[in-house]
């Protein structure tokens, strides 16, 4: 008798998801229905000038820009965290706090509805380039154990304002999913000398199932363990351990891969919600020692999560998602969308 599901662990984290295919759609089916338009006017929107606050502004040409700027990072507004006293930890009972200290900054671009999907490469190029600067800035704090970047496209993802933004967070501890997967790497390479990620991309390649796109440099797939429908990871085909280390060619080559992947979601879906967040080595070790060589297991990768579902009671009550398409049908798909 055929299963009308499936469970699957991923061979890092050792997590359980469930495909689902009891419950399976159609691909089309994924698509989001029409819903409220998720758009500012422009006259109320903060980013629509070159701020007197940025860090780094560039034109088009990736020179410093004047008022003709395509992208800037600047402070946010309400950030997270901010300069402070770090790496003092103190008790209260039971419990163990430290101060926020870090940094919190919003990297935008000029047009006011223009995505990732809808850029060009050299637009997007130039995206990239200030995530890889900023983060070479920010790993200089000695506050700063772990830089998160990420970006939040429609209300469903979590984003406050429609204009096109991403951001990037330094703190002073590895978050907690950064953890688990930097000791799932460890613990595979301590078993088997080699990287796990490395072993995953050999096999995909090969087998070419979940095979979404593929550059000279970088490789989009469908994770095996697909946590949600049409879910894409991007990595860099040879064994890297930190995104900002990545060499100019190859900084162009990603910033392509990575538009064309979301063109992909955009066109076959319909511009749907998403997330879009980097895992990288942390910039700085347990004790604080700088770009030591203790992550040199891991390989950096950008994880792309669509909301094609909502958790419930069963993800919310055992952390095991739930995705209602197998990522290999998800990869074919998407395989046939011409950007």
């Amino acid at each position: 008798m055929k299963s009308i599901s499936e469970l699957r662990q991923d061979l890092v984290s050792g997590d359980w998801v469930v495909i689902a295919t009891g419950r399976s759609k159609r691909p089309n089916d994924f698509i989001v229905p029409k819903r409220p338009a998720f758009a500012q006017p422009k006259s109320t929107c903060p980013f629509e000038r070159r701020l007197s606050n940025a860090h780094v502004v560039y034109a088009k040409d990736g020179k410093a820009a004047g008022s003709d700027w395509w992208a800037q990072t600047v402070p946010n507004k309400y950030p997270a965290f901010d300069k402070g006293i770090c790496a003092v930890f103190n008790k209260k009972g039971p419990y163990i706090v430290t101060n926020g200290a870090g940094a919190h900054e919003v990297v935008v671009t000029a047009d006011h509805t223009r995505s990732y999907a809808t850029m060009t490469d050299q637009e997007a190029a130039l995206v990239v380039r200030m995530y890889q600067d900023r983060f070479r800035t920010l790993q200089d704090d000695n506050c700063v154990k772990y830089i998160s970047l990420f970006h939040n496209h429609g209300r469903l993802a979590g984003a406050s304002l429609s204009h096109p933004h991403s951001q990037i967070i330094a703190i002073p501890v590895v978050p907690p999913d950064v953890a688990s997967s930097l000791e799932g790497s460890e613990r595979y390479f301590a078993k088997e000398k080699k990287c796990v990620h490395c072993v995953m991309l050999r096999y995909d390649l090969k087998n070419k199932e979940r095979l979404i796109y593929e550059s000279e440099y970088f490789i989009t797939l469908a994770p095996f363990a697909s946590r949600t429908a049409f879910e894409m990871r991007i990595f860099p085909k040879a064994h890297q351990s930190r995104f900002e280390d990545i060499a100019p060619d190859e900084q162009q080559d990603f910033a392509h891969v990575l538009r064309v992947s979301l063109a992909k979601l955009y066109h076959g879906l319909k511009n749907p919600d998403y997330n879009f967040f980097l895992h990288t080595a942390p910039v700085k070790n347990a004790h604080g020692a700088r770009l030591d060589r203790s992550h040199d297991h891991y390989h950096w990768h950008f994880e792309i999560l669509p909301k094609t579902a909502i958790w419930a009671g069963f993800e919310i009550g055992t952390g095991i998602e739930i995705s209602t398409i197998k990522p290999e049908s998800a990869a074919a798909f998407l395989r046939k969308i011409k950007v």
